[in-house]
């Protein structure tokens, strides 16, 4: 009993926990047979690959199935508490990543279902200890939250512009030239103003081409401004957080960016230059 006990324990380690090079290894080997698997899914919907490989490549999915089932069935078994796991974020997308293979038998097209198995890349951050990129992707975001209004305000000024430029053109052109209606037109202007030009609706009128040309001058112009805006807000926050310093004494940190004295033990936050 003890040394069945001990063998669960020791599973338990490898597959839950991260921290061990056991445990390492188990999800970087479990993270290439994801990929791989997505792989087999993605050649499989081109219409030539499954033609000439649909019986291999339906053989190499029910190998993965059955590896992830037994993987499923190991998590189950070692869980301390197998039903609080099952029912967890990543033990529904464990067992869905089983599912659609089973699936696949009753009907054909389940087996495209199996691209949720992506959503188990997710454990990458648990294997990689992805500190330093959740810290940077704190700076994105509170950039995002900084730039949230300025952007608003941005996104209202363009959806004037084509409202504006949409109407121009629906009246100008009109039916006849392929703007058929004011939403039709503001269509237009927005492909136009993106930049995008797909070319499905074209001015016909010299006024009409006055005006386009217009909305492409000042598509260019405005297209740096978001980008602009979120540039700022990332360098201040980043900047913000190179100003925080580490009281030396107390080891306080997140002080004002112009502190020179700790706010809890009153130390100097920097050493006088001799």
């Amino acid at each position: 009993m003890g040394n069945s006990d001990n063998w669960r324990q020791r599973l338990y380690v490898m597959i839950f926990q991260t921290d061990t090079v056991a445990g390492r290894r188990f999800d970087t080997t479990l993270l290439l047979i994801i990929l791989a698997s997505l792989v087999i899914v993605i050649l499989d919907s081109i219409d030539q690959v499954h033609r000439d490989y649909a019986n291999v490549l339906a053989y190499i999915e029910w190998g993965f199935t059955l590896i992830f089932a037994i993987e499923y069935g190991l998590r189950l078994y070692c869980s301390p508490k197998p039903l609080r796991y099952a029912f967890s974020f990543y033990g529904l997308v464990d067992l869905l990543a089983i599912v659609p293979g089973i699936l696949a038998l009753y009907y054909s097209d389940a087996q495209y279902l199996l691209i949720i198995r992506i959503i188990r890349m997710l454990r990458i951050f648990r294997v990689l200890k992805l500190a330093p990129y959740l810290k940077q992707a704190h700076y994105l975001l509170d950039a995002l939250r900084g730039s949230k209004q300025k952007i608003l305000v941005f996104l209202l000024s363009v959806c004037t512009l084509v409202t504006v430029f949409g109407t121009l053109m629906y009246v100008v052109e009109g039916p006849e030239h392929g703007f058929t209606s004011i939403p039709k037109g503001i269509y237009w202007a927005i492909v136009t103003l993106t930049t995008v030009g797909y070319g499905d609706i074209v001015p016909k009128t010299v006024i009409g081409q006055v005006i386009s040309s217009m909305v492409m001058i000042t598509g260019y112009s405005i297209i740096a401004v978001p980008t602009g805006i979120f540039t700022a807000e990332l360098a201040s926050a980043m900047r913000g957080e190179q100003q925080k310093h580490d009281c030396p004494v107390c080891r306080k940190n997140s002080h004002e960016p112009a502190a020179a004295f700790c706010s809890r033990c009153g130390n100097a936050l920097f050493k006088k230059m001799e």
